[in-house]
């Protein structure tokens, strides 16, 4: 993946030698290249000429393509990045999986700049420099970049970095503030410090003033993420609309929710309505976080759980619920999916569907106990599963588990394009009942 282009050596006798994979090269291109690892069946190399040039190459509009590490494959066009995403994604499926989906949907894919609402944007002092850095880390490095801009923050953002380079060169912890996460809402951006000492009275001048000259909210972090607290201004929440379902999603800055807002209310409309959950069925939002999907889904179902591993997550989902009246028809459940089995199941009692968002080391565990569930208890098997996955190998090996051992047939897949111009693949697939 990476965009990167993939050829073989030739042997001495004219056959296929080992795989060289060359950074910045795009598939169907002639290129020199200058290997810098070396192993006994593969090399990697980064380009030098290039010979000829694929039709699918373009300019990147970055200045900081190649040193910034934040995107890969800004010199891929755009609609060939999906394809070779989708590419990934049946592969895995084929080779991790043994699994083939019935038909690949149609890619979710949007706003290719500027689309990125949360990001964790390093700050560094540099003393040979002179300046103070404050973006992402130079690609395959601990330092770093020199940016000034950044095109796949939202403009507003991107035309912070310079103002905030200042700001933070002028405060007294300037050699004490590692980092800051950014958190964009409806109508509110929020910044989160990290800061290992103290602010002055001075400092917290300067942040105020800052805050109301370009509109941000700060937040002071002290220790891990559940120390963040708002600083100033203070009255405005965070929050973010999914308007097809009526539902207002307050978060914190430091919370998980998808970077991309517009892909994910593409996504969660999608996956709703390939869930198809009717008035009278109860089901289950596993991985539910804040209530992302858990939400919605309760605008249509007759009852809804959601199960977490995180017991303030599900406090905060039980609170977010309430705020938007649907308290009544959901209820949220603490327990460790990765450690989940069948009689867990059982007790839990019949759901007529699932939906499954697991982080990337994917759902294991859920579909090992589905599988038992089929030899204690097949009546409690849900008919239908819409998986949503940040990581195409571990949906491939849970996608092989359920078709090949735990009676589902794998209906549909297909990517989302959550993060343009980076490797990163988001997929969906649906499973049914056999």
């Amino acid at each position: 993946m990476d965009a990167r282009g993939v050829g073989h050596l030739e042997n001495e006798d004219g056959t296929q030698g080992k795989v060289v994979f060359v950074e910045g090269a795009l598939p169907g291109e002639v290129v020199g290249f200058n290997t810098y690892k070396k192993k006994a069946t593969w090399e990697v190399a980064t380009m030098g000429a290039l010979i000829k040039e694929s039709s699918q190459r373009v300019a990147p509009k970055c200045e900081y393509f190649g040193v910034c590490g934040g995107c890969s494959m800004q010199h891929l066009e755009p609609n060939a990045q999906v394809a070779m995403k989708q590419r990934v994604l049946e592969d895995n499926l084929g080779h991790i999986g043994k699994v083939k989906p019935e038909m690949m949907m149609r890619p979710i894919y949007g706003p290719t700049w500027g689309y990125r609402y949360r990001a964790r944007i390093s700050v560094r002092n540099v003393h040979k420099k002179g300046t103070v850095l404050v973006g992402f880390h130079e690609k395959k490095s601990r330092y770093v970049a020199n940016m000034e801009t950044c095109e796949i923050l939202p403009p507003h953002v991107s035309a912070m970095l310079m103002p905030l380079r200042g700001l933070i060169a002028s405060l007294s912890i300037i050699e004490e503030l590692p980092q800051i996460e950014l958190a964009i809402g409806e109508g509110l951006t929020a910044m989160v410090l990290r800061i290992m000492a103290p602010l002055t009275s001075d400092d917290e001048t300067k942040l105020k003033s800052f805050a109301d000259q370009y509109k941000v909210q700060w937040w002071l972090q002290t220790k891990g993420p559940e120390t963040a607290e708002p600083f100033y201004p203070e009255g405005d929440d965070l929050h973010y609309l999914l308007p097809e379902f009526g539902v207002k999603m307050p978060f914190k800055p430091t919370d998980f929710t998808q970077v991309n807002h517009h892909i994910n209310r593409v996504l969660v409309a999608r996956a709703l309505r390939l869930l198809d959950a009717q008035k009278d069925e109860r089901i289950a939002d596993l991985f539910c976080g804040l209530g992302n999907f858990t939400l919605p889904i309760a605008t249509l179902a007759a009852e809804v759980v959601g199960i977490e591993g995180s017991a303030t997550l599900t406090e905060r989902a039980t609170e977010n619920a309430k705020k938007n009246g649907l308290e009544l028809k959901t209820s949220f459940s603490t327990r460790n999916l990765f450690e989940v089995t069948a009689e867990d199941f059982v007790a839990l009692g019949k759901f007529d569907r699932f939906l499954v968002d697991p982080p990337r080391d994917g759902a294991m565990a859920v579909c090992k106990a589905l599988i038992d569930l089929g030899q204690i208890a097949p009546h409690l098997k849900p008919k239908r599963i819409v998986y949503v996955s940040c990581s195409p190998s571990t949906l491939a090996r849970d996608a092989g588990m359920l078709v090949n051992e735990g009676g589902y047939k794998l209906s549909l897949a297909g990517v989302v394009n959550m993060f343009p111009h980076t490797s990163h693949v988001e997929s969906m697939a649906v499973f049914d009942l056999i």
